[in-house]
């Protein structure tokens, strides 16, 4: 662990430390063969005796070509340059004395009263929230340390922790109960809470949509099976067995609407906006087995044992009224997707099929399909009123079944595609991308990754590499330079020096999270569909 220098005939010793590096000069003198004596040691010390030199070299007795090579030796010295440079401080596996801590945490997780934290430092730090600028922290080690106090040891802070969490289980255990007992409050002090706005959905939009085809497709089913109970025909039979699925998944839809407004809670942090889609996928399950499913098997027996069609007068009024019915319920879909559509500045066609809005869409195509069914079964119930042969019945059965079977099929693979997490239009990603690289303080961005979540909601992924001269820059242009280079004039040693830097340090990497934040604002403000934006430091 030595390092040796030679330089002018001076021996250096360099001795490690921790801190400045000490050096011990030992004097060293030549004899040349005339019995002078040069000193070759350092300014100011004074010479020692030869009996008193370990290293010296014989008078006389030694040649001239001895004391040539010693004067050669001494004009070329050897230099070896030594690097000062920090210990390396070793951290361990687990350091947490510079953590930040927020006062929720520090209630809950060390078992503290709000009051215990006024006593410690509170720490202003930017907040991760877009609501506000700042919040206020505490350090970890702090927190601990007036846990210990309050509780006298870690065994106590123990014991109360394990309370705690007990207390918790046995909550969880008889929530229903609570909530059971809420109700009852609420039943007998009233409920003074305003229209929730889950309810307030079903009156403008998809809700609108949606609950206007349950009522109208609740009553085509009651008048078709009424028909169907009068003529016994096959097609009619599969019309009110299509009303029923109809309103059933459309009361599902409607479930799918009202869950998709829930709030998010720490098991779902983003939401519950793919309840709708999920809502859509059982629905077109449903479509396929009942609808679809039904029609074919009653085609089939019709087929298998044909038998005659009482009168289809009222069969025929009760279509008519469907066919009014449902096309209403279309053109209501049609003017709603038309509508989104001319606000995402997409056409009808794309909107549809990118599944925008699965619950408008659910009633689009099982509306369009009921309609089109409406003309199958009346086309097939003329022929066999004409012809008399009930297998023109059985056939159109089997028709209905199969126009279902094909929306049941689109809808699943749409609302499947949806839920897998597909990525957003090429065009509105190279938006985001261009938006980015633009920034000066951007050098580059990689492995983008844009997934659209469902109803107009975006979560954007990229790895960025900052430029670390422009963040410093920005952070210079906030500081008084004129006193900074007081400070930078004022470093001595390397303690001072190691703190400067620690200093600078820290505010330049807090310059780079605002950074990170300001893009991430800007994403959000030119392009309200991005909800959730994830840049992370390349």
């Amino acid at each position: 662990g030595w390092q040796a220098s030679m330089k002018s005939g001076s021996l250096s010793y360099i001795i490690p430390c921790n801190r400045l590096p000490v050096q011990l000069m030992s004097q060293v003198r030549v004899y040349t063969s005339n019995g002078q004596k040069k000193d070759l040691g350092s300014e100011g010390t004074n010479g020692s005796t030869p009996q008193e030199t370990p290293h010296k070299v014989g008078t006389g007795r030694q040649d001239t070509s001895n004391a040539g090579q010693k004067q050669s030796f001494l004009k070329e010295p050897i230099q070896v340059k030594v690097k000062a440079v920090l210990k390396k401080r070793e951290y361990g596996p687990k350091y947490t004395q510079n953590n930040f801590i927020t006062g929720v945490r520090a209630i809950n997780e060390f078992c503290l009263k709000s009051s215990d934290l006024d006593q410690l430092r509170k720490i202003k730090r930017r907040s991760p929230h877009d609501d506000t600028e700042t919040f206020t922290v505490y350090l970890r080690s702090d927190v601990e340390a007036k846990s210990l106090e309050v509780w006298g040891s870690p065994e106590a802070l123990a014991r109360e922790r394990k309370r705690r969490k007990e207390a918790e289980i046995k909550y969880r255990e008889n929530l229903f109960r609570n909530q059971r007992l809420l109700r009852e409050y609420k039943e007998f002090f009233g409920n003074t809470k305003p229209r929730s706005s889950t309810a307030a959905m079903f009156f403008k939009g998809p809700g609108k949509v949606v609950m206007v085809a349950i009522c109208i497709n609740g009553l085509n089913f009651f008048f078709k099976l009424l028909a169907w109970v009068y003529t016994g025909s096959a097609s009619m039979f599969s019309e009110a067995i299509h009303s029923l699925a109809d309103t059933c998944n459309q009361a599902l839809l409607a479930l799918g609407i009202s869950q998709s407004a829930r709030t998010p809670d720490p098991s779902h942090p983003y939401g519950f906006t793919n309840m709708r889609y999920i809502a859509s996928l059982i629905s077109g399950v449903g479509i396929f087995m009942m609808g679809a499913g039904l029609s074919w098997y009653h085609g089939i027996i019709g087929l298998l044992q044909p038998h005659p069609i009482e009168s289809l007068l009222w069969a025929y009024c009760i279509l008519a009224g469907s066919l009014v019915s449902e096309g209403a319920t279309l053109l209501v879909a049609i003017n709603e997707i038309r509508r989104s559509a001319r606000a995402k500045g997409l056409s009808f066609y794309q909107y549809v099929v990118q599944s925008r809005d699965p619950s408008t869409n659910v009633v689009l195509l099982e509306d369009a399909a009921a309609v089109l069914s409406v003309a199958v079964a009346a086309t097939c119930m003329g022929l066999t009123s004409l012809t008399g042969n009930p297998y023109y019945d059985s056939v159109g059965s089997l028709g209905v079944g199969t126009l279902l079977g094909t929306v049941s099929a689109f809808l699943i693979y749409t609302n499947t595609e949806a839920l897998l997490g597909r990525s957003i239009q090429p065009e509105q990603l190279q938006r985001l991308t261009e938006l980015l690289e633009s920034d000066p303080v951007v050098r580059a961005i990689h492995d983008v990754k844009a997934t659209d979540m469902g109803m107009s909601k975006v979560r954007f992924k990229a790895e960025v590499d900052f430029d670390g001269r422009v963040v410093t820059r920005s952070y210079l242009e906030k500081q008084d330079i004129e006193l900074l280079l007081q400070e930078i004039q004022q470093v001595k040693t390397l303690e001072e020096l190691e703190a400067f830097m620690l200093k600078h340090g820290e505010n330049i990497v807090d310059t780079l999270g605002a950074e990170v934040d300001r893009l991430e604002k800007d994403l959000k403000q030119r392009n309200p569909d991005v909800r959730h934006v994830d840049l992370e430091i390349l």
